[in-house]
């Protein structure tokens, strides 16, 4: 991560968002080094719930085994397998013998909806979580996830948008809460006009997150143009100060960064 980049975040962050939630990065590597490494469970478990530790600022790095979903190994990239009969499992189930989700009508349209939902193979043996204001100068992630209240949404969706002429420049598309943060993101960070993934809408997720709580999961390419972009957008009118008061109580002037949080001590 370049640090003047990082330190010009920071500082833009504290500025408009005063004391909201910095996003979570991602990458892959094949030796986590320092990075605490993701104990393997021994039963299932959920990613996204595991990812309030390093929300809380401990890195982690997850490799295929500690992954304790088998959807979740798919969706960060370490098998193209699912479930057998997960056709069943997201809809109808099977009677006497599984019990559906029933997230989608039929079993056949969650065979359409998987065939558009390519495996993107993981790019190294261990995929790193890590908060924005960790990353060092060495680290190259892919996104930034934000978990983020309806506020800071309404500040974050409006950015993304701010520089497209058509107005879409976030999605919102079905799938699982890993799937949203990970996989969709990675689609996009393929294309020439990526999109920012709003997400955690999955309600077998949702009880791994504050109730207030969406995510909004953006490639690194759209992110940097976000951040370009936002000392001459929305975020410097009147009409952001007004929801700035609910982010960090009565302040009407900019926050000041936290001593320590921006490379150089600023």
């Amino acid at each position: 991560m370049d640090q003047k980049f990082k330190a010009a975040f920071l500082k833009k962050w504290y500025t408009y968002f005063g004391d909201s939630e910095l996003p979570v990065a991602f990458f892959y590597v094949d030796e986590p080094g320092d990075t605490a490494r993701a104990n393997i469970p021994d039963k299932h478990s959920c990613i996204i719930g595991e990812l309030n530790i390093v929300r809380k600022g401990k890195p982690l790095a997850w490799s295929m085994q500690a992954i304790g979903c088998g959807g979740a190994k798919r969706y960060l990239g370490y098998t193209e397998t699912i479930r057998p009969g997960f056709e069943y499992f997201l809809s109808t189930g099977i009677p006497s013998e599984m019990e559906g989700e029933r997230y989608i009508r039929t079993p056949e349209l969650v065979k359409e909806l998987m065939a558009n939902l390519p495996c993107i193979p993981a790019l190294g043996k261990y995929i790193v979580f890590k908060r924005f204001d960790q990353l060092t100068p060495d680290e190259d992630p892919l996104a930034m996830i934000f978990f983020a209240t309806p506020d800071v949404l309404s500040g974050l969706f409006t950015l993304a948008n701010f520089d497209q002429p058509d107005g879409l420049g976030v999605i919102a598309p079905f799938g699982s809460g890993c799937g949203s943060v990970v996989q969709q993101v990675l689609m996009q960070s393929e294309k020439s006009d990526p999109k920012a993934i709003l997400g955690m809408f999955d309600v077998s997720a949702r009880p791994y997150v504050p109730k207030d709580i969406l995510t909004f999961s953006v490639p690194m390419k759209k992110f940097e143009k976000m951040v370009d972009g936002m000392d001459e957008s929305f975020l410097i009118t009147s009409s952001w100060q007004k929801v700035k008061r609910r982010l960090y109580g009565s302040a009407v002037t900019a926050a000041k960064p936290k001593k320590g949080q921006i490379p150089g001590g600023v």
